[in-house]
């Protein structure tokens, strides 16, 4: 059937300039992502800007005899456009973007066919629906709708990404016959230099690139990413990292991992779709490790939350000009050592600092937000009642709490979070899932330096729990507790080996408990002391 396809590509990308016009096994980027497209006859435009910075593209595509178009640098969609001028209202048009090299001309054949055969306006190829990993991804629509997208569209993001008003008038259809391979956390699009030096691997003795079967590529993907262990995305798991920047949790015996250790354990995290990374100004040198740990272009793929530093140094009747100049000190640290220039989320270390100091501290972070150097705020809260207070300010949009099986006390606080989540952002982390190592130890004298008096009845519980429930495992069972709590949206876990992130990786992809189940779980639980809930107040 006929069909123009057009690749959409640029050279001037911000995190990898110029990467489509790297090579691989020989062939620009940019080329071999058109050849392979077009390796079953259908032809093929490279979609680029008239801007100057565009030229060398050009002149590799003519010497490569690829067709190309340049209209509008910044409306993408204009450009699509202007490049199907005089083309039927009804033509199949497919969507391509130059860094993602592996769809191939047997994929877009089966998109044009499922397109046809379901009477689609619109059909996307990528996403976990698809099965696919993050790289292999196309788009199908008609001409007429792209020029209807076009006249309607009145927004920076919907002239840049095409086809948002075609997805918002006929909705998105995934492409599903690859649905059962489940390699949507595989990557093979290149947007950092990690993700070229993948993509080479991939190609590497590999002859005539432009025409080996995309089944090909998936297997030899497979053997060169073993860090993916998990068909689904660990996104409920929130990597905490202060055992990366000191010595934490009271069964800890083994001290930090190296820089070498941590770059193993952040990158494997984010390789199995951990979203969020978890640090604070007063981890040690937790930022400073992870800023190490994401350089390469890791940083793109996750959000790290950090913790304004706890103003220990700031009495209560201190000027606001003084407060001002802390939180400015320890923001600058923070962006320093992550080598960021801005924030994705900064919380509070204590919920009594949104109203300390007259307000100041809180009022300073808003406008700090205002000018873009933090993108989110949040608040890290003790207990319900500090939890509640922070849910009235309607500035924040993240709560850290403390929450684990054994701890009775947030209830009341389940149904105003609920109803702030209706009227606003809201993501609620909960960490000490397992009480900062606790729960997983046998030891009657742990459990009597947390101030738990009824250490015995605890210790059984939890393992008469896990035989029933996790086959003995009572970290699978702590983590699954949590993770099943609707309210909560992701749990903070810190690890100090890659074995204990594989580990808990496989334990956080299991299903999620019904309420039912939970509270019969729960059912007999033993009360234990509110001071074993609080390591602040264990012995030392």
């Amino acid at each position: 059937m006929t069909a123009t396809l057009l690749l959409q590509a640029r050279t001037n990308s911000s995190r990898l300039p110029g990467k489509v016009l790297l090579p691989v096994a020989g062939v620009p980027l940019v080329v071999l992502a058109a050849l392979r497209a077009g390796n079953t006859g259908h032809r093929v435009v490279v979609v680029t800007s008239g801007e100057k910075s565009d030229d060398a593209l050009c002149d590799v595509l003519k010497q490569w005899k690829v067709d190309y178009f340049r209209g509008d640098l910044n409306n993408t969609l204009k450009r699509f456009v202007d490049a199907i001028d005089g083309l039927p209202d009804e033509r199949l048009v497919v969507r391509l973007t130059g860094d993602n090299i592996l769809p191939d001309g047997s994929l877009i054949d089966e998109l044009l066919n499922d397109f046809t055969q379901r009477d689609l306006a619109y059909l996307s190829c990528g996403g976990a629906a698809s099965g696919l990993p993050y790289g292999v991804s196309a788009e199908v629509t008609r001409a007429g709708y792209l020029r209807d997208a076009y006249q309607e569209a009145n927004t920076a993001f919907e002239r840049e990404h095409v086809t948002p008003r075609v997805i918002a008038r006929f909705g998105r259809t995934v492409f599903e016959r690859y649905r059962l391979l489940s390699m949507s956390l595989y990557r093979c699009t290149v947007d950092t230099l990690d993700d070229y030096l993948r993509v080479c691997r991939l190609f590497k003795n590999v002859g005539k690139p432009e025409n080996v079967s995309l089944d090909w590529l998936l297997e030899r993907l497979k053997q060169i990413s073993p860090e993916v262990i998990t068909s689904n995305s660990a996104c409920p798991m929130v990597l905490g990292t202060a055992q990366l920047g000191l010595a934490y949790g009271i069964t800890n015996t083994s001290g930090r991992p190296n820089q070498s250790q941590v770059n193993v354990l952040v990158q494997a995290a984010i390789a199995n779709g951990v979203q969020y990374l978890d640090t604070a100004r007063a981890y040690g040198d937790s930022e400073q490790v992870l800023g190490e740990a994401l350089s390469g272009g890791w940083d793109s793929r996750v959000s790290v939350i950090t913790k304004l530093s706890p103003l220990d140094d700031c009495s209560g009747d201190v000027s606001s000009s003084v407060i001002r100049a802390c939180i400015e000190q320890s923001i600058y640290k923070s962006c320093h050592s992550l080598r960021v220039q801005s924030l994705d989320v900064l919380m509070l270390h204590r919920a009594e600092h949104l109203t300390a100091w007259q307000g100041a501290a809180w009022s300073d972070l808003i406008e700090l937000k205002e000018q873009g150097v933090i993108k989110r705020l949040g608040v890290s809260v003790q207990s319900p009642e500090e939890a509640l207070f922070a849910l009235d300010f309607n500035d924040v949009e993240f709560i850290q709490l403390p929450f684990n099986i054994l701890d009775y006390r947030w209830h009341r606080v389940i149904e105003k979070v609920s109803q702030v989540k209706n009227t606003r952002p809201l993501v609620i982390h909960a960490r000490s899932a397992l009480l900062q190592g606790l729960l997983t130890s046998g030891k009657e004298d742990l459990w009597r330096r947390a101030r738990c008096s009824n250490a015995v009845e605890v210790i059984g519980w939890l393992q008469a729990k896990a035989d029933e429930y996790t086959g003995g495992d009572i970290v699978e069972l702590s983590l699954r507790y949590v993770c099943s709590q609707k309210w909560i949206d992701g749990v903070v876990v810190g690890v100090e080996t890659i074995e204990q992130l594989n580990n808990n990786l496989v334990k956080l992809n299991s299903a999620c408990w019904s309420d039912e189940q939970v509270e019969l779980i729960t059912a007999d639980r033993p009360l234990v002391p509110v001071e074993t809930l609080n390591p602040a107040k264990w012995k030392a």
